[in-house]
C-alpha cells in the first residue's frame, strides 16, 4: 500500500464516520437504544457500506455516502410513519408476544420468538427471577427484549400497600460534573455560582477535588469527592 493510497483511506474513513454521525443524528436517539427487527437492519447495512467505502478505494466515496443518506432517509420516513399509523407500525416493528401467560408457559409463544425453555429461564434470571412460579406474565417486546409482571404474591411490597406516607419525587440536577461548574443547570435550579461555592467551603469542600454533585428542588445538595478508594474491591477478585 503506497503513501496515496494510505490517505485516500483516512480520508474515505474520516468522512464516512462523519456522515455516519451525521445520519444517526438525522435518525433520532433511538438508533443507539434497543432496536426493532427494522432499525436493525437499517443500521447494520449503513454500517456496512461505510466500512466497504472506507477500505475499498474502487469504490465511488460520494456513490457511498448517497447509497448511506438513502437508507436514513428512508428510515426517517418510516418512523415518522410508525408514528401517524398503526399498520405500518405493526409492519415494520412487528408487535408484542405473550410467552408466559397466568402463570403458564405458552409453547406457540416460544416458537413464534424463536426462544427455546432454556432461553425463557436464562431472560428470567437476568430480570431476578429464579422460580418461574414467580411470574405470571412474560412478553417478548418488539426489540426483543423481554417484560415481566411477577404473581401478586411475589410482587415487592411498595409504601401504599404499607400505607406509609409517600414523599413527592423531586427533580435532581448535576451542578458539578468533574470538577466543572454546570451553571446552566444552577440557573434552572434558581441558583448561581456563589451560592454553590459557598456551599461547598461551608461543608468543607474544594470544587477540584469534586467529581460529581447533585442538587434536588428542595435544596439538598449531594455531593462525590474524586480518588474514593474501596475498601472492598478485593473480595470481588
Amino acid at each position: 500500500m503506497d503513501f496515496n493510497t494510505i490517505i485516500d483511506v483516512i480520508i474515505r474513513t474520516i468522512s464516512s464516520l462523519i456522515t455516519l454521525f451525521m445520519f444517526t443524528k438525522l435518525m433520532g436517539k433511538k438508533q443507539i437504544s434497543q432496536l426493532n427487527i427494522f432499525d436493525y437492519v437499517v443500521g447494520i447495512t449503513i454500517g456496512s457500506i461505510a466500512a466497504d467505502i472506507s477500505l475499498d478505494t474502487n469504490k465511488n466515496l460520494v456513490d457511498g455516502i448517497v447509497a448511506m443518506l438513502i437508507y436514513a432517509l428512508f428510515n426517517a420516513m418510516v418512523s415518522y410513519l410508525t408514528l401517524k399509523s398503526i399498520k405500518f407500525r405493526r409492519i415494520f416493528t412487528g408487535t408484542p408476544t405473550m410467552i408466559v401467560e397466568n402463570g403458564k408457559i405458552i409453547e406457540k409463544g416460544l416458537v413464534k420468538a424463536k426462544f427455546d425453555i432454556n432461553d425463557l429461564l436464562e431472560e428470567a434470571r437476568n430480570a431476578g427471577y429464579f422460580n418461574l412460579e414467580e411470574i405470571e406474565y412474560a412478553i417478548m417486546e418488539s426489540n426483543g427484549r423481554i417484560s415481566f409482571l411477577p404473581s401478586d404474591k411475589d410482587k415487592p411490597v411498595t409504601k401504599k400497600d404499607m400505607k406509609l406516607t409517600i414523599e413527592k419525587s423531586v427533580l435532581v440536577s448535576n451542578v458539578i460534573i468533574d470538577t466543572k461548574i454546570m451553571k446552566h443547570n444552577l440557573n434552572v435550579m434558581n441558583k448561581d455560582e456563589s451560592w454553590l461555592l459557598k456551599e461547598l467551603k461551608v461543608n468543607g469542600y474544594v470544587l477540584d477535588n469534586i467529581l460529581l454533585a447533585t442538587l434536588d428542588s428542595n435544596n439538598k445538595l449531594v455531593i462525590y469527592e474524586k480518588n474514593v478508594d474501596s475498601k472492598y474491591s478485593t473480595i470481588l477478585e
